[in-house]
C-alpha cells in the first residue's frame, strides 16, 4: 500500500476526506494540531476518527498560533461571528494555516518516504472546500494547485521526478455531498466536530457560529439525521 499523509482536524470534511483516501487504497498517516485554537475539542474528535480510520500512525503537532492572534479561533479578545457574516474573508480565518499545516503535512512525508526512489511518499490529502465554505482563500482550488507546484520545487522527490499531488477530494463538493460520501463509505459522523465555538465544558456545539450553520443546513439537504450534540 502506498503511504499518504491526510491532515485530520476532527470536522465533518476532514474526516470525510480521510475515509475517501482510506477507500483509495492508501495506508494513512494522520496528522492533527493542537495550535491554540479555542475549539479544540476537535482534537478529541480527531482521535476518534483516526481510530475509525485504521491509520498506522496519528501525531499531533504542537504550535501557538494564538501567540500571533488574528483570528477569532486564536484570539480570545475577539468574538466567534454568530448567526451570519458579514462581507469578506471572516474573522475565523486563521492566517496562513493551511500553508503551515501543508508545509508540516509534506515535511513528514519526505521523512515517511526517505530519500530512496523505491520508498518516496508523495501524498497528501486535505479537506478542503470551496463551495460550501466560509470564503477562506487557503481553500480554494489555485491555492492548492500553488502549493502543489511548490511542493514539487522543494522535495527531494520532487526534484528526482516523483510527483507529490495535494488530494482534494472534496473541493467540488457541496455540504450536503460530502456527507453523503462519508455515509457511503460508512462514516459516523457523531464522531465528527465542527462548531468554532463549542461549551467550554461538555464540547457541545453553539449552533449558531458559522461551521455550525453550514453542517445543520448540510445534514438536512443531504436527508441524514444530524447527530451533534447542540447547546440548549
Amino acid at each position: 500500500m502506498k503511504k499518504a499523509v491526510v491532515l485530520l482536524s476532527g470536522g465533518l470534511d476532514s474526516a470525510t476526506c480521510g475515509v475517501a483516501a482510506r477507500e483509495s487504497g492508501f495506508e494513512l498517516y494522520a496528522l492533527s494540531f493542537s495550535y491554540g485554537q479555542r475549539h479544540a475539542f476537535e482534537l478529541l474528535a480527531a482521535q476518534r476518527v483516526a481510530a475509525f480510520l485504521g491509520v498506522a500512525e496519528h501525531r499531533i503537532v504542537n504550535i501557538d498560533l494564538s501567540s500571533l492572534g488574528g483570528s477569532a479561533l486564536t484570539s480570545g479578545d475577539i468574538d466567534v461571528p454568530k448567526r451570519g457574516l458579514g462581507v469578506g474573508v471572516p474573522v475565523t480565518y486563521v492566517p496562513a494555516r493551511n500553508t503551515i499545516f501543508l508545509s508540516y503535512a509534506l515535511a513528514w512525508a519526505e521523512a515517511l518516504g526517505g530519500l530512496g526512489a523505491s520508498e518516496y511518499c508523495t501524498d497528501i490529502f486535505i479537506g478542503v472546500n470551496c463551495i460550501d465554505y466560509s470564503g477562506y482563500p487557503d481553500c480554494r482550488p489555485e491555492y492548492m494547485e500553488a502549493f502543489r507546484k511548490l511542493a514539487n520545487l522543494a522535495t527531494v522527490a520532487g526534484v528526482n521526478g516523483h510527483e507529490m499531488t495535494i488530494h482534494t477530494p472534496l473541493i467540488y463538493l457541496n455540504k450536503s455531498e460530502i456527507i453523503k460520501l462519508g455515509v457511503k463509505f460508512g462514516l459516523d459522523y457523531g464522531i465528527t466536530h465542527s462548531c468554532y465555538d463549542p461549551d467550554p465544558k461538555t464540547g457541545r456545539a453553539c449552533g449558531e457560529c458559522d461551521s455550525c450553520i453550514i453542517r445543520r443546513k448540510g445534514f438536512e439537504e443531504a436527508g441524514v439525521p444530524d447527530p451533534t450534540i447542540y447547546k440548549p
